[in-house]
């Protein structure tokens, strides 16, 4: 199965350069010989990515050690590909499928993108038959051009969004799983939408511009996490949304958690989110601003927005931090915490 990979960001790199390491041999002279899926791995960047990797190869730190990884990179998809995976963010997949749609007419797709609208907005590109759709539990960061951290390991779910589960897409979970932890799911936009909530604190250390381990030892944003997922929820049951528990990751833990009192609820998210992982892990939203870039959060808390608007409901907390997260984009400068604090009304944890 020859794989190509859209996206040479965090994701993109650690997916290209982990299957194509499966399929070079565990020994190989001076680390120039390759085994066949490491010859049939291509990984699809910006020039700057691809003139890095080309001349210093792909570096990935991290959960796996250190390893430095030759992949096949250009800028544009060179040929067809039986297996094609979009790891640019949701709102580049357009123009990532129009500047590689010369050779997207055969194959499958696979999408990877947090929230729950990149099988839609490839639905008139593809026949349902080829979509593919994914969930990534594992983190990485982007580090600069050709350089990434492995933050931490996790399932790769994988689904068919448009139809059931059959064996082709079962020989696909084969294939990724020779690199990562695979896992099949009958229910994937179910699935989907709980591991929308998993993302919906990633706009704020966007707010403030800091990882997530030093944004989440602040409680009172611990706080403002647990605020959002409130009111975020709530708009989820009113649209009578139904969510899946995905392996390793049930549904109650945020049911659970989002049904807590305030600061029960925040203490439980300060400890989880400062032991994600030794290395800083910025949020996939803050990362996007960081490269001067506009971020996904219309498809993360932006989501629940629209999604109330559709049923003409409120959801101001949410309004207001997609507000917000969008000025950042504007203009490059984050908000102190105690800004995003004031913003919200919330008063200092300890004073309560």
């Amino acid at each position: 199965m020859t794989i190509a990979v859209i996206g040479a960001g965090a994701i993109g790199c650690v997916v290209a350069g982990y299957l194509s390491q499966a399929g070079q041999p565990a020994c190989s002279p001076r680390g120039e010989a390759e085994g066949r899926q490491g010859r049939d791995v291509l990984l699809v960047g910006r020039p700057d990515q691809v003139k890095a990797i080309k001349t210093n190869g792909l570096t990935i730190n991290g959960a796996r050690g250190s390893a430095n990884i030759r992949v096949r990179t250009v800028p544009r998809l060179d040929q067809p590909y039986d297996l094609v995976i979009f790891t640019v963010k949701t709102q580049d997949l357009e123009k990532a499928f129009q500047d590689n749609s010369e050779y997207l007419g055969t194959g499958l797709v696979l999408t990877s993108q947090n929230g729950v609208q990149a099988d839609h907005l490839l639905s008139g590109h593809f026949d349902r038959s080829r979509q593919m759709s994914g969930i990534v539990m594992f983190g990485a960061t982007y580090v600069k051009p050709g350089e990434v951290t492995f933050n931490f390991e996790g399932d790769w779910i994988i689904g068919r969004p448009l139809t059931p589960l059959d064996a082709t897409a079962h020989q696909v979970g084969e294939v990724l799983g020779k690199a990562f932890k695979v896992v099949m799911s009958p229910d994937i936009m179910g699935m989907k939408y709980l591991k929308l909530f998993v993302n919906f604190n990633n706009c704020i250390p966007a707010l403030i511009g800091k990882s997530m381990q030093e944004t989440f030892a602040d409680l009172d944003l611990c706080r403002l996490s647990m605020m959002l997922l409130k009111e975020g929820l709530d708009i989820v049951r009113h649209a009578k949304i139904e969510m899946v528990s995905m392996p390793d990751f049930p549904k109650e833990k945020i049911l659970g958690l989002a049904g807590m009192p305030l600061e029960q609820g925040a203490a439980i998210i300060n400890k989880t989110l400062t032991g994600l992982s030794k290395e800083p892990l910025y949020g996939s939203i803050l990362q996007s601003i960081l490269r001067g870039k506009t971020s996904e959060i219309e498809f993360i808390n932006g989501e629940v927005v629209h999604l109330a608007k559709h049923l003409h409901f409120n959801a101001p907390l949410n309004e207001r931090v997609v507000n917000m997260v969008h000025e950042a984009e504007r203009t490059g400068k984050f908000f102190s915490a105690t800004d995003v604090k004031n913003a919200f009304s919330i008063k200092s944890m300890e004073a309560v």
